[in-house]
Parts: C-alpha cells; sequence; structure tokens
C-alpha cells in the first residue's frame, strides 16, 4: 500500500515536471511509460496553472482595470507552462494549415519556427481568452479559469485514449506507449476535472462544457482526417482550444 502510495507521487510529480516549470524534486528512476501513466493527474496539474492565475486576476483587479487583469492572469499560465500548450496550438494550425500531405503537415509541425497559421491561432485564442476575463466578474472568471484549465488538459487526455497516434508523430511532444492511456486514468482524469465544476451554476458548466468540446472534438477529429490521429503537438491545441470553448460558453452566460 505505501508502495503504490509512492508510485502514485512519483507519477504527480512526473505530471508536474511534464506539463510545467514549476520546480521539483528529481525523481531517482523514471521509465518510460509515466508520462501516459501520470495522464490521469493532467487535469490536477492543470487547475494548479488555473489556480495560480485566478489569484493573481484577483488581486490585479484591486489595482487596475478588468483587461489589465485578465493580461495578467493569462501572462502568469503561459509563463507557468513555458508556454507548452501555446506552442503545441501554433505548430499543430502550421502543420494542419500549411501543408499538403499528411507527411508534409507531420513535418511543419516538427519544424520550431512559427508560421502565418500558428501566429494567426495564438492571437485569436489568447485574445478571446483575455476578452471574455476581462468582461466577466471577477470572482466568476477566476472560477472559470479553474475549471477551464482542468478540463482542457481532461479533454486532452480523452483525445489520447480515443484516436490513435499519428504514423510519422513520434518527434513531438509526447510519445505513447503500446498500451497507450487506460480507460481508468481516462476517468480518473475526468473525476479530478469535475470538482471546480461545482462551484459555478450548472447552466454555466452545461454551456462551458458544450463549448469546449465542440472545439475540441472539431480539432481532433481535423488531425485526424488530416495526419491520421493526434501528436503532442495536437494534443496541446486540443487543450487549448477547449480552454477558449469553454470559457466563451460559459462566459457567455455570466458576463
Amino acid at each position: 500500500m505505501l508502495e503504490r502510495a509512492r508510485h502514485e507521487l512519483r507519477l504527480l510529480v512526473c505530471a508536474i515536471q511534464f506539463l510545467t516549470r514549476a520546480p521539483m524534486p528529481a525523481l531517482s528512476r523514471f521509465e518510460p511509460d509515466w508520462i501516459t501513466r501520470a495522464a490521469r493527474y493532467f487535469p490536477l496539474v492543470g487547475q494548479g496553472v488555473g489556480a495560480l492565475s485566478a489569484v493573481i486576476l484577483l488581486a490585479a483587479e484591486q489595482a487596475w482595470s478588468g483587461l489589465v487583469a485578465a493580461l495578467l492572469a493569462i501572462g502568469v499560465g503561459v509563463l507557468a507552462t513555458g508556454a507548452f500548450h501555446e506552442d503545441g496550438l501554433a505548430d499543430t494550425a502550421d502543420g494542419l494549415g500549411g501543408g499538403q500531405t499528411a507527411q508534409r503537415r507531420l513535418e511543419i509541425m516538427k519544424d520550431s519556427r512559427i508560421g502565418t497559421y500558428g501566429v494567426c491561432a495564438l492571437v485569436l485564442v489568447l485574445g478571446l481568452k483575455i476578452a471574455v476575463l476581462a468582461q466577466a466578474p471577477a470572482l466568476s472568471a477566476a472560477l472559470m479559469l479553474l475549471a477551464a484549465h482542468g478540463a482542457g488538459r481532461a479533454a486532452a487526455v480523452v483525445v489520447m485514449r480515443l484516436t490513435p497516434y499519428a504514423p510519422s508523430g513520434d518527434a513531438g511532444k509526447w510519445k505513447p506507449t503500446p498500451q497507450g492511456v487506460r480507460t481508468g486514468e481516462v476517468l480518473l482524469a475526468l473525476a479530478f476535472a469535475a470538482w471546480p465544476l461545482v462551484l459555478m451554476p450548472p447552466y454555466a458548466v452545461a454551456a462551458g462544457l458544450a463549448g469546449g468540446a465542440v472545439l475540441a472534438t472539431a480539432l481532433a477529429l481535423t488531425a485526424k482526417r488530416l495526419i491520421g490521429g493526434h501528436t503532442g503537438d495536437v494534443l496541446g491545441g486540443v487543450e487549448q482550444v477547449f480552454e477558449v470553448g469553454f470559457l466563451l460558453g460559459a462566459g457567455a452566460l455570466l458576463t
């Protein structure tokens, strides 16, 4: 039992190290499938980032306007993750938008340089997040941040389970194991993502989840059609579009 608890703690540390820039103790050993096994904790890590962003937003609201507070909150979230998911979104937009064949799209996604599609995707997604948060009451905006960050990571875990890994995507940010993400791990991720939702009005939760699901599903299906499945970049893109879809849906009813 104690060893099981230690292993779960190692997986949580692995998830934090993988998804953020937070300083963590070095693991004494590491196995290749730990990142996949740690997917169950991705929503918890996301909620940590969302909580940090929410605190910054509430604090900044005491001194500046909603727009400045929203910008600072989003900026802190980007810093906390090292723009991990935003980079995936940009690479996905460049690859899916710029290539003519699956192989060429994957090659573009692996290129560290950002193109026009990537810039447009980042400006649109980050701009929409800031705009929604700026017009919402401060407490509602903080709760939306907490919920969106967790649910966005859970959406990425669902896509990991439901879509295949792109045939030539082995140079992405995440490499699958032969077993992939297990159903039980997906259910745990969804359970972890659910708790902040009880702090929000049910109608706003429903609208947010619907908005996020529509955008995440559209991106996942587009990636499956154009490159054969997901890569680490696609998962980052899924997380980002779910976040903005959730904020748009919930924000429409909370502002």
